[in-house]
């Protein structure tokens, strides 16, 4: 079996990478270019809300290079959880610039895009037959939840990817996606390892973060035999360790020795890391298990309400010392403020300096920094709301007296004017859940297109 190269130009459409370590990739002519879009580690927002977090200028740039690329050399471009969080506005907006880049660059090619966006009747009926059940943590959804979700979108696994393939398409734009997916689906089309694909997908989604030093914007290329599979960086700055590779192995994982995803699970527990040069790791051993039941994981989102936000510091060690007794007063004096008015908010306060980053988990209980920066954060029902309580919050801790206080000039610094600044809109997960299901080509339905001189045709 001929060795299958794959290029990863970036971590994610999007991030860029430079053009230098890009062309040593196609000089080494590879057989699949394929690239992670995003996911819904950016948060709920993104998801529920429709938008990217790229912008159509960077992934255009990024897009335009890969796609100018697959067609000289004539080979497959797969980039999943198009647009972001892969839901069907995502793909649109990816679609759209595709085929500006089509029109202007005057390319020939047949693309497809593949939905992971699900009807939320079809869910409640799944949800009725008792087909949905929640993932770790994540409580029991209800058919509340499903309704109420903006969007709600699956992790395809390689099936659909490799439909899309088989039906003729080039150029692949799909939905939310198991992150692997798009890098070992025309892996295992042509008789390759699934476990070793899979195992690849999973390193060269990330792009060059496995090599030293790491980067999720530089190109990394994969090289896939029958029993094995290499990586190594385009850069000549950059190579990859047994240790940066074997670490890289455990990126995301809650069991270092397994990894599941749709369909089945890879079994690292056997794996061997041999470093083969001074900047090439081969991996040897990895095991792939099918799994008894199909399932795919759902990921929704719905609007909670409107967030205002504020930004302060404060370098008084007086009140610093007190900052919880001070923040704790603080709330009970808004809601006194506020009386009368709407009672449906959320008030919070995250210190930088004490505790801003690890909340309840901080270990550093008792340090005392010398200055904090304090965010107040508040989310309402309507966005004028959250600005009035949000403002009155902070006017009260700006004259709030304490113990021991030395000045009535105001216990705050503000780095912006105005102080307050809407965030606008927002989601929480809805959904975080095991779909039980066995037809996974057909629950992530494929359109096809035709692009003939950049023309859609």
């Amino acid at each position: 079996m001929d060795e299958y190269r794959i290029l990863s130009p970036t971590g994610i459409v999007g991030y860029g990478f430079p053009e230098e370590s890009f062309r040593a990739g196609l000089a080494q002519k590879p057989d699949l270019m394929a690239c992670d879009a995003g996911s819904t580690d950016p948060g709920p927002y993104y998801l529920g809300s429709g938008k990217s977090f790229t912008t159509v200028t960077a992934v255009k740039r990024d897009l335009s290079l890969m796609v100018r690329a697959a067609c000289e050399l004539k080979i497959p471009l797969v980039i999943g959880s198009a647009g972001g969080a892969g839901g069907n506005k995502h793909v649109e907006r990816e679609k759209g610039i595709l085929l500006e880049i089509a029109e202007e660059e005057g390319l020939s090619f047949r693309f497809a895009t593949i939905s992971a966006e699900f009807d939320k009747d079809f869910l409640i009926g799944e949800l009725k037959k008792n087909k949905i059940t929640p993932l770790g943590a994540a409580p029991d959804i209800t058919e509340k939840d499903l309704k109420d979700s903006s969007c709600i979108v699956a992790q395809m696994g390689t099936e659909p990817i490799i439909a899309a393939l088989e039906e003729g398409a080039q150029i692949i734009l799909a939905g939310r996606c198991y992150d692997p997916a798009p890098f070992a689906a025309p892996a295992i089309r042509l008789g390759y390892s699934p476990a070793l694909s899979i195992h690849l997908g999973k390193i060269l989604e990330c792009a060059a973060i496995a090599a030293i030093p790491g980067s999720g914007s530089d190109c990394m290329m994969g090289y896939l035999g029958e029993d094995y599979f290499s990586i190594e960086p385009l850069s000549a700055n950059r190579k990859c360790t047994v240790t940066s590779v074997a670490a890289h192995t455990l990126y995301e994982k809650s069991n270092p020795s397994l990894l599941p995803g749709p369909g089945g699970t890879i079994d690292l527990s056997q794996c061997e890391f041999l470093q083969e040069t001074e900047r090439r790791v081969k991996v040897r051993g990895t095991v792939y298990n099918t799994a008894a039941i199909n399932t795919v994981k759902l990921e929704g989102s719905k609007l909670v309400g409107y967030r205002t936000v504020c930004i302060c510091g404060n370098r008084d060690p007086i009140f610093i010392s007190q900052i919880d007794d001070i923040l704790e007063k603080l709330k009970i004096r808004v809601r006194e403020n506020l009386s009368g008015t709407s009672s449906n908010y959320n008030l919070d306060f995250i210190v930088y300096g004490r505790n801003g980053v690890m909340g309840i988990l901080e270990p550093e209980k008792n340090a005392v920094p010398h200055e904090v920066g304090i965010i107040i954060d508040v989310v309402a029902e309507t966005q004028e709301y959250a600005s009035t309580v949000c403002s009155v919050a902070r006017s009260t801790l700006l004259h709030h007296g304490y113990d021991g206080r030395m000045s009535t000039g105001g216990n705050l610094a503000f780095p912006y004017s105005p102080s307050e600044m809407q965030a606008g809109a927002v989601y929480k997960f809805s959904a975080y859940h095991l779909l039980e299901n066995n037809e996974p080509v057909k629950i992530f339905p494929r359109t096809h297109f035709t692009v003939r001189k950049g023309k859609l045709i």
